[in-house]
């Protein structure tokens, strides 16, 4: 655990795991908008960009999901960005619905935080994702991790895409 990490400057505690570029990727089982499973397996071959945040319903997550969103309209249909909150499914649907997301799948670790134990991204204090953005290759390795210090403060998107373009 450390705590390098704040939000609104007021320091968090989030219990980060160390992971390696170019191990195999933890395994998730995430619930789409249907309630449907989403692992890692129904996206083999793909480039997978995860993008992890608080809560879709917070401003700088919905600029996120929504700069993701028009990026990926743009770049190799071999890329895919999966915005993962603890949001619930309900939830994420009615965003998504009312911000007119189309290209980001939506996915949701409200069942057991699975994901955000094995992603290192388990905010302590909140219960919430740390907002991260991990790359997966299309073989299924982390290919690259960008962990955000300050959650009111949105990702460095260049290098991000210019990885998931390079990949792909």
């Amino acid at each position: 655990m450390t705590n390098k990490y704040t939000m609104g400057g007021k320091p968090i505690t989030v219990r980060e795991k160390k992971l390696k570029i170019g191990e195999r990727a933890p395994s998730f089982q995430l619930i789409g908008n249907e309630f449907n499973l989403l692992t890692n397996d129904l996206f083999y071959g793909k480039v997978i960009i995860l993008s992890c945040v608080p809560s879709v319903d917070t401003p700088v997550c919905s600029m996120e999901t929504r700069h993701f969103n028009e990026a990926v309209a743009k770049m190799s249909k071999d890329i895919r960005i999966i915005t993962v909150s603890k949001d619930l499914p309900f939830a994420q649907s009615r965003w998504c619905a009312a911000n007119g997301i189309d290209n980001v799948i939506m996915a949701s670790d409200y069942r057991n935080l699975g994901f955000a134990a094995d992603y290192g991204v388990l905010i302590e204090e909140l219960g919430l994702l740390a907002r991260a953005v991990f790359i997966l290759n299309k073989e299924g390795k982390l290919a690259y991790i960008q962990r955000v210090s300050e959650m009111a403060q949105e990702p460095n998107y260049a290098p991000i895409l210019e990885m998931a373009e390079k990949l792909a």
